[in-house]
């Protein structure tokens, strides 16, 4: 393995900020977002590593997005924790070295899970939706966001990600725990094949599937976050 040394100044040039102009989201590495904050932006609580300037950080309240966003979130577990960042300046966001996607809606829609959200901007509206038919199947929470609008929005995945097209005579089928985000004109249902729990000594992840038919993408990770299992 290459042994890489640097000097003092070298590494500062090497690795120091880069300004790339690319509007309120860039990629700083691929693992780090930049937001080019003037206003305000909603984050995934815990996600900020730096930042310059005056910003001022509220996490969100109680009641912050209304009634019947709190009792989903109740019915979630913690899910969206999203912290407001306002103010003026350069902010950092990273998750667990996770590398990080930005989409740009254009009065579009998109599912994201909710551990993949990183941030999103405030002209973003977003709702909490839980996946049909899912209860008494998995214990956990098979839950997504739904974003929509116009602005700017920020995933994460690991390592990098694979967008599959979904068409009328291609559907795809997916592992939940691999599964990041799909078109918001998808409604993915749950498809269980119990052949596959007959592995021994290991509750298979192959046996609960998203199945999304009709037209859109899917996307999903090389990797996946357990955060869910099927009940035995």
């Amino acid at each position: 393995m290459k042994n890489i040394r640097y000097s003092i100044e070298d590494f500062v040039s090497e690795t120091g900020e880069r300004d790339l102009g690319q509007g309120v989201f860039e990629l700083e590495r691929d693992r780090l977002l930049e937001v080019n904050l003037d206003g305000m932006v909603w984050s995934k609580r815990g996600s900020m590593v730096a930042y310059t300037g005056g910003i001022k950080f509220t996490r969100e309240g109680i009641l912050e997005h209304g009634l019947g966003k709190l009792v989903k979130k109740s019915l979630t577990g913690e899910g969206v924790c999203l912290t407001k960042a306002e103010g003026q300046g350069k902010l950092y966001l990273a998750d667990e070295g996770k590398k990080v996607s930005i989409l740009n809606l254009e009065n579009e829609a998109i599912f994201v899970n909710g551990n993949d959200l990183l941030a999103f901007e405030s002209s973003i509206s977003w709702d909490i939706r839980m996946i049909k038919r899912i209860s008494g199947m998995m214990a956990g929470g098979l839950f997504n966001v739904k974003l929509e609008g116009t602005g700017m929005v920020a995933i994460t995945t690991h390592h990098d990600p694979l967008t599959l097209k979904v068409t009328g005579d291609f559907p795809v089928c997916t592992d939940p725990n691999a599964t990041v985000a799909w078109s918001g004109n998808l409604e993915p249902e749950i498809k269980t094949d119990v052949s596959l729990k007959t592995f021994v000594g290991r509750s298979s992840g192959e046996s609960i599937q998203m199945a999304f038919r009709g037209e859109g993408f899917v996307v999903v990770q090389p990797y996946e976050e357990v955060y869910f299992q099927a009940q035995t």
